[in-house]
């Protein structure tokens, strides 16, 4: 049986991640576990290792789906490991076993992550993220939140229309 609660994915750079964008994840992961959710990502390090020690830190659920096949892989503060083989492909299982997404920062991962999301309906909320854009007009799709608790307000209750990110 599955954890009970919301699952929000957490998703941003690995270990390239800014200081800056490392302290909102861990702050964001905190604030998923303190309002009952399961914190979902791949389960490596960066934002994803930060944010599941945030979780951790009060008491909450973490799941790494891994791009490999070592479950050993995961960072320290994954609670379920679960190594897929699939390589980047694994970024689909992230965005589908969540009910919102939550990008933080973010490399070419993260924007693949974030268009999947939304091509599948899921709230995507952004912390100094990709702010996507069609000849060069933003494109509405990622909700810009001003900071990490506004991130895991719009992310627990579910977003209204979504805004440009820019």
């Amino acid at each position: 049986m599955a954890p009970a609660g919301r699952w929000i994915g957490v998703v941003g750079t690995g270990e390239s991640a800014r200081p800056t964008d490392l302290a909102a994840a861990e702050e964001v992961g905190a604030g998923l576990a303190a309002a009952g959710a399961v914190l979902v990502c791949g389960g490596l390090g960066g934002v994803m290792e930060a944010a599941c020690r945030g979780a951790r830190s009060r008491g909450g659920t973490t799941v790494g789906l891994l791009p490999g096949l070592d479950r050993e892989a995961a960072n320290g503060w994954v609670t379920i490991a679960i190594p897929t083989g699939l390589g980047e492909a694994r970024n689909a299982l992230v965005v589908r076993s969540a009910d919102a997404l939550i990008a933080i920062g973010g490399g070419w991962g993260t924007l693949s992550e974030i268009a999947l999301a939304l091509k599948t309906g899921r709230p995507v909320v952004g912390l100094s993220t990709w702010a996507p854009a069609r000849d060069g007009e933003p494109v509405a799709g990622i909700i810009a939140a001003a900071g990490p608790a506004e991130a895991v307000s719009v992310a627990m209750t579910g977003p209204g229309p979504p805004r440009p990110a820019g």
